[in-house]
């Protein structure tokens, strides 16, 4: 038998909740609700669950705090699901560790999507941790060798810093604060057109149209996602 996924959400909001728990009943989903921080982190450990939705706006910590919380003592997989829509909050949550981020008024559809994507990557196996296939463009890690249609692309070395960086958490949103400390490393920040001139160029490489990429998304202002699937 196959193993139910258990969501939490976390959300003061009674409404949002349970329209929540209804699409996530409908796909089949356990569900697990908590309306304030205390009982979050009490159901975190008691119900130990493959993905956590959580809302910014908790009556009683704050929720930025509880991303380092819930990543501390959690394995499960962060969906920020909040009314917070400013740039800097979208790139400070996921700075602090979360996976993923959705705007409300959300579409349920997208954050079933989402969902689905997180958990297919959870349950990965351990070479897809080192080989990323998606269309027609393989991403070898361990090799550090990239290929579309069979025929291997030549990559910079800033190039494929910034690949493997995305491919390392596929369908993710990155920022580019975390992609510039990671492929710059300090003194990196000041490096954002650079980022934006190498994200071009693998577009070019990579996207059957760089004009209008499938591949590396832009979410503007925060930074990039590598999409491996719908």
């Amino acid at each position: 038998m196959t193993p139910i996924n258990k969501i939490l959400i976390v959300e003061d909001d009674l409404h949002i909740r349970r329209l929540l728990r209804t699409a996530l009943a409908r796909m089949k989903y356990a569900v697990a609700e908590a309306e304030n921080a205390r009982d979050a982190l009490s159901l975190l450990e008691i119900e130990k669950p493959d993905v956590v939705l959580l809302d910014l706006g908790l009556p009683d910590r704050d929720g930025l705090e509880m991303i380092q919380l819930i990543k501390a003592r959690s394995t499960a997989t962060l969906i920020v699901v909040s009314a917070r829509e400013a740039t800097d909050a979208k790139v400070t949550a996921l700075d602090l560790g979360a996976d993923d981020y959705l705007t409300k008024p959300f579409d349920t559809e997208e954050l079933l999507a989402r969902i689905r994507t997180a958990l297919r990557h959870r349950m990965s196996k351990e070479i897809d941790s080192v080989t990323v296939t998606f269309s027609d463009v393989q991403i070898d890690l361990e090799r550090r060798v990239v290929k579309k249609a069979g025929e291997e692309i030549h990559l910079s070395p800033k190039e494929y810093a910034v690949l493997s960086e995305l491919a390392r958490k596929p369908d993710r949103v990155i920022s580019h604060t975390s992609i510039l400390q990671t492929v710059w490393g300090a003194g990196g920040d000041n490096r954002v057109d650079y980022l934006r001139i190498i994200v071009r160029t693998l577009r070019q490489k990579l996207e059957i149209d760089a004009a209008a990429p499938q591949i590396i998304i832009n979410e503007p202002g925060v930074g990039y996602r590598l999409r491996t699937g719908s």
